[in-house]
């Protein structure tokens, strides 16, 4: 009997050791993926019928974290080009005031991993141009401009286009989004998206 005991006691203390060897050996099945990074090409493009007048491509690169990495959102990646327009805002004792604003193409994005083969790209486009112009108002002036001789200037005229996506994409994925006619002249603007993992 007390040798059965100890063969057993032997037998359990060799399960134990090689299921602890086993334990260390493999993997831990929960351990966080190296984030992937995505290469994003956002298009802006406007057309009138079936003529196309302006195409604007922005390349740009965003990290990806899994939905479920934790209540930290993944990180923007933001894109800035335009330029700075002054916008008169009043007078002061006879004095033009004016006020720049920022005209261009704003684009932050971020994406989440879904899955193994599916990303959730956020992307929030803002666009803005100047066009034309209206006849205000200003200080009189000596000066051989006849406009601002006489007290007149032009102040632009700031047309805006804005868009919030959501995006289920796959590598190498283009989708046609947002789509959009300007009431004033009958363009229709339409953005384009294209992502692509980068191995």
């Amino acid at each position: 009997m007390r040798k059965t005991q100890i063969a057993l006691a032997a037998i359990l203390a060799l399960s134990l050791a090689s299921f602890r060897i086993g334990a260390q050996e493999n993997p831990k099945s929960d351990a966080k993926k190296a984030p992937t990074v995505l290469r994003v090409q956002a298009t802006i493009s406007e057309s009138e019928g079936e003529k196309k007048v302006l195409n604007l491509p922005y390349i740009f690169f965003v990290k990806t974290l899994e939905v479920v990495s934790g209540p930290l959102p993944p990180p923007w990646t933001k894109v800035r080009v335009g330029t700075r327009i002054p916008v008169a805002t009043g007078s002061e004792k006879g004095i033009l005031q004016f006020q720049y604003i920022d005209v261009g193409t704003n684009i932050d994005a971020r994406a989440y991993q879904a899955d193994d083969a599916r990303f959730d790209l956020n992307l929030n486009l803002e666009r803005s141009w100047v066009e034309g112009g209206v006849t205000a108002p200003g200080q009189k002036a000596d000066s051989a401009n006849a406009e601002s001789s006489n007290g007149i200037f032009r102040e632009p005229i700031i047309r805006q286009f804005k868009t919030e996506l959501t995006l289920p994409m796959r590598d190498g994925q283009t989708v046609q989004t947002t789509q959009a006619t300007d009431p004033l002249n009958g363009r229709v603007m339409t953005i384009t998206v294209t992502v692509n993992v980068v191995k």
